[in-house]
């Protein structure tokens, strides 16, 4: 689990809660479910309009990866690499086929398989980075997503002050009602402005850090694999593929 995302809404909602009660108000008086409604209900709409089905699930389902730890198997795949340039200078490429199903990532396993069919390194490359490219593209669409929602989310919170205000005109003539519609009114513009500036774009945010990253492990590969096609020694492809990492995963690379 990554505990960062988790805390970092809780320290959010608790400086929120905490800075009113230190001011003395009523912490009670910011939960307002018809604000809520009316900002979450909007901001949500407006993005299902936007986005066909299937990306909008999609996108929701890369929404709770931020709640996951990251995977970081940049290091164990240059061991892996390497180990195979290894067998390929003793018993030829054929004998990666023996590898194939033990590989971890559907993106390496690709990778070896062009390997495998005989195909010429920049064949390969084409190959592995229109994959690479498009992949990108597409998980970006899903970003867009969460981005769009820290957009409307704003815009829905004004929207949902003015119908506060619009309630409260409608009732000057009863003073007991005042109350509720100003307190939508403000706290409607609070929900909208919070949760795009807690949630939606620091939600965007990370996943666009985790595609970046998954694009460079992708990278990492490409040439790994090009390397191995190209007959280089299996030394120098693992001091060209730690290139691909900083200097925490460095410390995690086995050496040969």
């Amino acid at each position: 689990m990554d505990i960062l995302t988790i805390l970092g809404v809780v320290v959010g909602l608790g400086a929120l809660l905490g800075g009113q009660a230190l001011e003395g108000g009523n912490i009670g008086s910011i939960l307002q479910f018809t604000a809520a409604l009316i900002v979450l209900g909007g901001t949500v709409g407006a993005v299902m309009v936007q986005f066909p089905l299937p990306k909008f699930i999609e996108a929701l389902m890369m929404g709770l990866e931020t709640i996951k730890a990251p995977k970081d198997n940049a290091a164990a795949l240059i061991t892996m690499l390497v180990e195979y340039a290894n067998l390929v200078r003793k018993q030829g490429i054929l004998a990666l086929e023996s590898k194939l199903k033990e590989a971890p990532d559907p993106f390496l396993k690709k990778g070896l398989q062009l390997l495998l069919d005989g195909n010429e390194p920049k064949a390969i490359r084409e190959i592995l980075e229109v994959e690479l490219s498009y992949t990108e593209e597409y998980r970006g669409m899903s970003i867009k997503l969460f981005e769009n929602l820290g957009g409307y989310a704003p815009t829905f919170g004004i929207i949902g002050a003015v119908m506060g205000l619009i309630h409260v005109m409608e009732n000057l003539a009863d003073p007991s009602k005042l109350g509720a519609g100003i307190a939508v009114a403000f706290v409607a513009t609070i929900y909208g402005v919070l949760s795009a500036n807690l949630i939606f774009l620091p939600v965007a945010g990370k996943l666009k850090f985790r595609v970046r990253m998954e694009a460079v492990t992708r990278e990492l590969i490409i040439e790994g694999v090009l390397s191995i096609a190209s007959g280089d020694n299996p030394r120098i492809i693992q001091e060209k593929l730690e290139g691909f990492l900083d200097r925490h995963q460095r410390k995690t690379v086995k050496r040969r």
